[in-house]
């Protein structure tokens, strides 16, 4: 239900309140695209990639064991690190991180509560047997 033109102006006097009162914690609380958030972690992970990849050539180079193999710790950290937040920025990985939520969000239709999603191989046989059906 829309605000009143009347709401809508107290609520913006309000807001601008707030603002003027604590712009810090206004700051702070205003909605974001929790992407943003995201994309700044995989820029982090890509130089922590390239930092363990320094670090493993002056390992190999300077024949320091532990200082390679941190390289590659420090490297491999970084991809899972940066896999999981471009997974989350797109919406694969289970968390719904990406995904509206609040009590506006619904659920899809065709499946019911508690009812897990169909795997890669359930899907492709079921778009075969729909083809050769169509036939």
């Amino acid at each position: 239900m829309p605000l009143s033109e009347h709401e809508q102006r107290l609520l913006d006097q309000i807001e601008q309140a707030l603002y003027a009162e604590d712009p810090k914690w206004a700051n702070a609380v205003r909605i974001r695209d929790p992407r943003n958030h995201y994309k700044r972690r995989l820029v982090k992970a890509s130089i922590g990639f390239l930092l363990g990849v320094v670090l493993l050539m002056v390992g190999v180079v300077s024949q320091v064991i532990a200082l390679g193999v941190g390289g590659f710790v420090v490297m491999l950290a970084a991809c899972l690190w940066g896999l999981s937040s471009w997974k989350r920025m797109n919406g694969f990985g289970g968390t719904e991180a990406a995904a509206p939520s609040g009590p506006g969000r619904q659920r899809p239709a065709g499946r019911p509560r508690g009812q897990r999603r169909p795997g890669f191989m359930e899907r492709m046989e079921e778009r075969w047997r729909r083809r050769h059906d169509d036939q």
